[in-house]
């Protein structure tokens, strides 16, 4: 629905083309703010499973508002609002309940589900980039905006049917020594009033040391992902502006018209491809030379990485403002660009994000690891709304920002002190909400 989001707001809805662009990076920040919400009544209240049950029925019923109302700028953004809601709302669940289903006597199954889980989400990708801005051209938005509530409705219909096989974790209810209450407690200076060293031992006295040093954890890779979002202001863009821009070119390729949003098929088709070839090629033939790249090496390559992507998307401008119709595939290489560099940040920061934290505060990370894709389509919403950069300036302002960004990144980098949580199992206090 995403990839045929931004060109159906500009030609069916006829919103002018920067608004166009600000409400696709507002509704992609609104999916990525969500999972605060739904890991919150998981943990909570009502367990992974009937959360993910419930929020994917608001999910289907998001989709159906799109495919009825589609005519209606009411039920288009309440369509968009749920859309939100569900696929938010899910996204801490559903993976955390995969994790469920394993004991001590198979996880060393869990990374080979994994592989599985995130290589099948880019299968399913790669086909709806291919295949629904076709659908809208040939069969109009109902039928486009329908496919996927259907195919949605499917997934939860199976979901429920094994309900009585899954393993269900039950809520861990409240959590006294969150993340945010030891936050709290230092801020009113903790049972002494007087803060030693660093300002959260303030909340000694009223959280298990544990919870202190996991919320320390947080604030550490806080502190290095601040440049991220600026990443996710320039990725978010290929279902907004770069689509936009192929509307402009020539579509015809080796005899059949693509629509302008196909192209994003690239995407999920590279990850698939590149993921093998940077683990079992690049980092080992790296290695071989004695260049053994961190995890904030190679997150600090992929957001210079991305500024060149948009660094070729400009000059691709150019040559339009010249006069120039290209083809299409010269998208192409910023693709690749920008794929590679999904790779080396996205995939990189999950991991280790998940590395820095102690098991207490893992998903009180994520959340905020999500939050940096909420904050980034907000950067770009903003600017797009302010609608002040036009042509290839557009492109080049924000290589520009991301090349700054990148430039902190690895000062930040340089500085931080990598403490692997993999091995540390300190005392904790239950689960983070």
């Amino acid at each position: 629905m995403k990839n045929i989001l931004t060109f159906f707001m500009i030609n069916y809805m006829l919103i002018h083309e920067h608004v166009a662009k600000a409400n696709y990076h507002l509704f992609v920040s609104a999916c990525y703010f969500f999972p605060l919400l739904g890991g919150f009544l998981s943990d909570r209240f009502f367990g992974k499973y009937r959360t993910i049950l419930w929020l994917s029925l608001v999910y289907c019923a998001g989709h159906a508002c799109l495919a009825i109302f589609e005519q209606s700028p009411t039920g288009f953004y309440a369509g968009l609002a749920l859309i939100a809601l569900g696929s938010g709302g899910i996204k801490p669940c559903v993976s955390a309940h995969v994790g469920d289903q394993f004991s001590e006597e198979n996880k060393h199954l869990v990374k080979h589900v994994f592989a599985l889980f995130y290589w099948i989400i880019n299968f399913g990708s790669f086909f709806a980039s291919a295949l629904i801005p076709k659908t809208l051209e040939w069969f109009g938005p109902r039928v486009a905006f329908g496919i996927p509530g259907v195919l949605m409705l499917i997934a939860t219909l199976v979901f429920w049917l094994g309900r009585d096989r899954y393993v269900h974790v039950p809520p861990t209810g409240e959590n006294p020594h969150s993340f945010l209450r030891v936050l709290w407690d230092a801020a009113r200076g903790g049972r002494d009033g007087a803060a030693r060293g660093h300002f959260l031992d303030a909340a000694r006295g009223r959280h298990p040391e544990g919870a202190i040093e996991g919320a320390k954890a947080v604030l550490r890779v806080m502190t290095i992902f601040a440049p991220i979002p600026v990443f996710w202001a320039l990725f978010d863009q290929k279902g907004s502006t770069w689509v936009v821009q192929a509307t402009r070119m020539d579509l015809e390729v080796l005899g059949h018209r693509l629509a302008p949003a196909q192209l994003m098929a690239l995407n999920p088709l590279l990850v698939m491809l590149i993921i093998p070839f940077n683990t079992m090629i690049l980092y080992p033939a790296l290695e071989r030379r004695g260049h053994r790249l961190s995890a904030l090496g190679r997150m600090t390559a992929g957001m210079a990485v991305a500024g060149l992507a948009f660094v070729a998307v400009a000059a691709i401008e150019l040559a339009m403002t010249g006069g120039g119709r290209p083809s299409v595939l010269w998208q192409a290489g910023p693709y690749v660009l920008i794929t590679f560099a999904e790779v080396l940040v996205s995939t990189t920061g999950l991991e280790f994000a998940y590395s820095q934290a102690p098991r207490e505060m893992k998903s009180t990370i994520m959340s905020f690891w999500n939050l940096t894709v909420t904050a980034g389509n907000l950067i770009t919403a903003g600017v797009a709304a302010l609608n002040v950069f036009t042509g290839a300036m557009q492109y080049l302002f924000f290589a520009a920002l991301i090349f700054v960004a990148a430039v902190v990144f690895g000062l930040l980098a340089r500085r931080y002190v990598v403490v692997d949580y993999f091995q540390r199992r300190p005392a904790a206090a239950a689960p983070a909400a």
